[in-house]
């Protein structure tokens, strides 16, 4: 892995021209950086996401990002649909294939959380993430599985942890873990289903909190913040996995440290938001 990631960064400047990415969510956070790094390369961006219109304590749209897609250089593509809808998931894969010509990549982004204890959180809650993190990534790959397989050096990264059976993260928050650890299954059974396809299979996940909205909107988010890193360093990663020789590239459960690391960088004190590395607070199921 570390010498498919060294040689792809030797060989293109910009590895993503004219690739085509289908990502579920992005209108923010991490996945609008990785979009936004793909963009930079020249790269086609197709982001489906439910978010049409402004919200007040969210900034951003489906629309917003892809004309932020543009204007770094790639070719935004604003779908709005729902990740828990089939007929919307199969739209936004037509979408992007009659826009663009085909897929090279899919990106599942799109994912809800709720930490509460089983006692607290309501089954709607919990029917909500098992459909858009377990459902929703299994149903977008399944979609786009015939195009990818047309691609040169196909992808499927999903941001999901690294499958963790300690039981500390099953017993902090039961439905959310089970949720994220659904999407990592995803990954540990395409990449084992498609081995020898050609088309790479992997999750990533921070080492640390990440600056989002999400952690800015939660009580003491602005102090949390500064013990996080920006979400530029999960779309570094990003970038490093998906221009990655996907038929020595898969089944892996990486972290952003790790594929930067094994990209040659040995400083991450650029990503920081204001901490010291030793007071940077680490993220969940690590």
């Amino acid at each position: 892995m570390t010498e498919s990631i060294r040689d792809a960064i030797a060989a293109n400047a910009k590895p993503l021209l004219g690739k085509t990415i289908l990502m579920s969510g992005g209108s923010r956070g991490i996945g609008l950086a990785i979009a936004l790094r793909a963009a930079a390369d020249g790269a086609n961006v197709a982001l489906m996401a439910k978010t049409a219109t402004e919200q007040a304590n969210l900034a951003g749209t489906v629309f917003t990002a892809a004309a932020e897609i543009t204007a770094a250089g790639g070719q935004g593509l604003a779908i709005v649909g729902d990740v828990r809808n089939d007929e919307d998931v199969l739209g936004a894969v037509a979408r992007t294939v009659e826009r663009f010509g085909g897929i090279d990549v899919v990106v599942n982004n799109a994912s809800a959380i709720d930490l509460s204890k089983t006692d607290d959180v309501s089954m709607k809650k919990y029917d909500l993430m098992m459909d858009i993190n377990v459902r929703g990534t299994f149903l977008l790959s399944k979609a786009a599985l015939p195009h990818l397989r047309e691609s040169a050096n196909g992808h499927i990264l999903t941001l999901s942890p690294p499958l963790n059976l300690d039981p500390k993260w099953a017993g902090m928050h039961l439905a959310y873990t089970m949720a994220k650890y659904g999407m990592s299954m995803t990954t540990l059974g395409l990449a084992e289903e498609l081995r020898g396809s050609g088309i790479g299979v992997n999750s990533l996940w921070p080492a640390t909190l990440i600056d989002t909205a999400a952690i800015r909107n939660m009580p003491g988010g602005e102090r949390l913040v500064k013990a996080a890193r920006s979400a530029r360093i999960v779309a570094d990663a990003a970038h490093a996995i998906l221009t990655s020789d996907a038929r020595s590239c898969s089944g892996n459960f990486f972290t952003d440290e790790v594929v930067l690391a094994a990209a040659g960088t040995t400083d991450f004190s650029g990503y920081s938001m204001g901490a010291a590395e030793s007071d940077l607070v680490p993220d969940i199921f690590l």
